[in-house]
């Protein structure tokens, strides 16, 4: 099958190469002329484990093309995913003049039957927005549909061609019916593919986002609890996760949630639920919790340097909001950074992966370290952001002889207690005590 895909970022590019893997011809639409250009030279524009592969052997294979001219693309494909930035606006709601701006320019384009399939996270109603979009510019016939993505970065290879389940939100037979030919090689393995009207599909998305930012979010105030009471959070969440009620998956506690999903459609349900005079009051205190949480750790650094930071020189282990992306939207690393420096702070950080995407934002405000190692050079502590591989398992002897002080602030619980407890290093991390 001929396949469009409007837009080439994180989902647009998963997306569009996996339908390549499934064996369609697909052709990525961008309005940016030098990443296209980039992209037909086999350069992937973001970070993502095991996409690079599978891009070069679509496009080598003649299935993965890319364009700007969206009226080109369109005339050869019979289905139109719409993988577009719905940001969140001043307010929180999500912004949809991306998606809008390319469902008139589609109106104004279509020449016969199409399929136009909302790929973004995009509020409940927007399919019949979209619709009413298309429809005020063309009477040929058409259909639109709900299919949210799942990804999780740094694992959205493996989530793309091994996915739960399918959602796909339509009421239109025949739509469904192409839908269900495309995720075939799907379902020919057993992978569910889930219909449902084009509302509830997207709510899904919201629901099933939100939920997951609830439960990180629970186990982190589960984790400061520990902490009063002397209980060791990592025991309790084994003894929780062992419920299949709740499962073991995002019950670690850390220095809360970012990146470009969770903090993003959390704000849009809130807003949403406002228009309908609706409260979403868990999601309310989420999101106050998980911006207190993303810097709790600053509190304990200036404990430990007897309130002063002044002068202080800090190692920063990760930029990434998590380990196996280059994503820093919304990081953790990012708000403990922004404090630091205002009480006096110098940091030094090391993220090979993330480093370019903050250097475009903060420049020479921090510096940047050539490994892990070199970061910790004079340094008065050490701060770990991001959950690293590289980080698990450090020579502490190096360490210690390379900082001023042996003191280590882990926002991510990287190590074992019984790991620095004879490395004569300060260990402060999230629910569990303090090793001194």
């Amino acid at each position: 099958m001929n396949i469009t895909i409007v837009g080439t970022g994180y989902v647009g590019l998963v997306t569009g190469t996996t339908l390549a893997e499934l064996g369609n011809n697909v052709f990525c639409v961008d309005i940016d002329a030098e990443k296209v250009e980039t992209m037909k030279k086999g350069i992937v524009p973001i970070y993502e484990p095991g996409l690079e592969e599978m891009f070069l052997r679509n496009i080598q294979a003649q299935r993965l093309f890319f364009t700007t001219d969206l009226k080109e693309a369109l005339d050869q494909s019979e289905v139109i995913y719409l993988a577009l930035p719905t940001p969140p606006g001043e307010d929180g709601s999500a912004d949809l003049s991306y998606v809008l701006n390319v469902a008139n320019n589609i109106g104004d384009m279509m020449t016969e039957y199409k399929v136009i399939v909302n790929k973004s996270t995009v509020p409940v109603g927007t399919a019949d927005t979209v619709r009413e979009t298309i429809a005020a510019k063309t009477d040929i016939p058409f259909d639109v549909v709900s299919n949210p993505e799942f990804l999780r970065e740094g694992f959205a290879v493996e989530d793309s061609m091994n996915p739960a389940r399918v959602v796909v939100g339509s009421e239109s037979e025949r739509a469904r019916e192409i839908m269900a030919k495309i995720y075939q090689p799907f379902t020919n393995t057993g992978i569910p593919i889930i219909f449902m009207d084009e509302k509830s599909s997207e709510l899904t998305k919201y629901a099933a986002n939100s939920f997951l930012a609830v439960k990180i979010t629970f186990m982190n105030e589960i984790a400061n609890y520990c902490e009063k009471v002397g209980a060791d959070v990592d025991k309790v969440r084994l003894g929780m996760g062992s419920d299949d009620r709740i499962g073991h998956r995002f019950l670690f506690p850390g220095i809360g949630y970012g990146g470009s999903c969770f903090p993003k459609d959390v704000k849009a349900l809130i807003k949403s639920g406002k228009k309908e005079n609706f409260d979403f009051q868990i999601l309310e205190a989420t999101e106050n919790v998980n911006q207190a949480q993303k810097v709790i750790l600053v509190s304990e650094i200036e404990k430990y340097f007897e309130g002063n930071l002044q002068g202080k020189k800090i190692a920063l282990w990760g930029l990434a909001f998590k380990a196996n992306t280059d994503d820093i939207r919304e990081a953790s690393s990012l708000d403990n950074i922004k404090i630091l420096l205002e009480k006096g702070a110098s940091i030094n950080a090391y993220d090979v992966i993330a480093e370019e995407n903050v250097r475009k934002i903060l420049g020479d405000k921090i510096s940047y370290a050539k490994d892990m190692y070199s970061a910790l050079e004079n340094a008065d502590c050490l701060l770990i952001a991001t959950e690293w591989s590289e980080f698990k398992n450090p020579n502490f002897s190096l360490m210690a002889e390379k900082m001023n002080h042996k003191a280590i602030f882990d926002g991510r619980n990287m190590f074992a207690l019984e790991q620095v407890e004879d490395s004569g290093f300060y260990y402060k991390s999230i629910g569990r005590k303090t090793v001194e």
